[in-house]
């Protein structure tokens, strides 16, 4: 954590001092800024490598690496964009697109990118970075979000070890996890600091939508019946069971991996690339394995939002940046930067790789998830930053720790954030 400050503080600087726009230099040479989010280790090299190995090919242009950081990114990248000094190519995340796309910050991608690219990616996760006809960016990581769990406790409680074909619907999970609390021991832990991706994402499974789109294009929030099913069994896991704890609500993911270690949680809802910190910090011996989230009414779908890269709208040589993109994410190229951060490529050719199908660290588990991912319910939202932090967060948080019930967060969910959404859909 403590790296990813810093390099939030690096990524500030560079972006509002020295990551304008790329050009043609006094020798003829195009420059071109390649601003990276990655920030595991594995995964910093990788894309290091990769841009090392495109400028030894195109000695003409040239890529620079400019190293950020995911924290306060959406800022970061806004203040860059109306300076006029963005990056020429961007890494982010779907859902953080919306707005930089309907502000004209992005290019449209349409006629840019190679029809290899646009026909190796399924047209669902084309549906991530679409805003009104046009593509703004390139989906190629996404991570479904799984159960890492102690396997000796699992082993020890006799309870059914789902699978991909055969997982927990929610209910079996709920009672799971009561059955496998006790001395000391909480079924599970939800690390819920920032909760309305992992609850959105999770309730598609259950038939949850939450935003709904109108004729008139605008969209509005409606919690339903199956919007309840996720955030009420977390509540009555903490509130009524007593399977869950209430102290890892506010906590990040890798806050559950000490107490995790010591068997104080038998199991902890993660996205997928946290295995690389299990199998960093994990003791010698200790035995985990990786589960599909449960399944409702509409099976293992869950949200997703990818990974993406863009092209800055104020970059002068956009073709030369599609091309570096295209290399960058060829079949061979996707698996390495996947492999790098512990997650799935989007890429078809990339996600056959025998690589991403082993069992160990549960690669298998979570590549055969990868049919089940579905963009995130507020892809195209706008205003779905604002409304996550004002609105939705405090929300959630208050009715995970039992100070409201379902009504008020129904209430706040709908009404208040209703109001928020208007400002953006005049």
């Amino acid at each position: 954590m403590r790296t990813r400050i810093l390099g939030a503080a690096l990524a500030v600087a560079l972006l509002l001092t020295g990551c304008s726009a790329g050009g043609t230099r006094d020798d003829s040479r195009i420059t071109l800024r390649f601003l990276s989010l990655a920030w595991q280790k594995e995964s910093v090299d990788a894309n290091r490598e990769l841009v090392e190995e495109w400028n030894a090919a195109h000695p003409d242009i040239r890529v620079e690496y400019v190293q950020g950081s995911w924290d306060s990114v959406h800022d970061q990248l806004l203040t860059s964009f109306e300076g006029g000094e963005a990056p020429d190519i961007v890494h982010d995340a779907s859902d953080d697109l919306a707005d930089f796309a309907y502000g004209g910050y992005l290019a449209d991608l349409t006629g840019l990118l190679p029809e290899r690219l646009k026909s190796d990616i399924p047209a669902r996760s084309w549906e991530t970075v679409t805003f009104d006809g046009g593509v703004y960016g390139v989906p190629f990581l996404q991570e479904p979000r799984v159960l890492i769990a102690n396997a000796a406790l699992l082993k020890k409680s006799g309870v059914r070890i789902p699978s991909p074909e055969h997982p927990w619907s929610w209910a079996e999970f709920r009672q799971v996890t009561d059955e496998l609390s006790g001395d000391g021991t909480y079924g599970v832990a939800w690390p819920l600091k920032e909760p309305v991706s992992a609850t959105l994402n999770l309730s598609l499974s259950a038939g949850g939508r939450l935003f709904h789109r109108g004729d008139d294009g605008k969209v509005t929030v409606r919690f339903e019946e199956g919007d309840e099913v996720v955030p009420r069994t977390v509540h009555d896991q903490v509130n009524t069971d007593g399977s869950a704890s209430s102290t890892t609500l506010g906590s990040g993911g890798s806050d559950t991996l000490p107490g995790f270690f010591a068997g104080k949680y038998a199991m902890v809802p993660l996205g997928f690339s946290y295995r690389q910190q299990i199998v960093q910090q994990a003791p010698e011996g200790f035995d985990w394995q990786v589960l599909p989230a449960p399944a409702g009414a509409d099976g293992l779908t869950q949200g997703v939002s990818p990974q993406t890269l863009s092209i800055a709208e104020d970059c002068p040589h956009k073709k030369e940046a599609a091309a570096f993109l295209d290399f960058l994410l060829r079949p061979e190229n996707m698996v390495r930067l996947a492999l790098g951060d512990w997650m799935l490529p989007t890429g078809g050719r990339a996600l056959a790789d025998p690589a991403l199908h082993t069992a160990e660290h549960g690669w298998a588990t979570g590549t055969a998830l990868a049919a089940h991912l579905r963009p995130a319910p507020a892809q195209t939202v706008r205003g779905y930053p604002e409304w996550k932090d004002k609105v939705a967060t405090p929300a959630f948080q208050e009715y995970y720790s039992g100070a409201i019930g379902l009504e008020e967060l129904r209430r706040r969910l709908e009404e208040d954030g209703n109001l928020v959404l208007a400002r953006y859909q005049r």
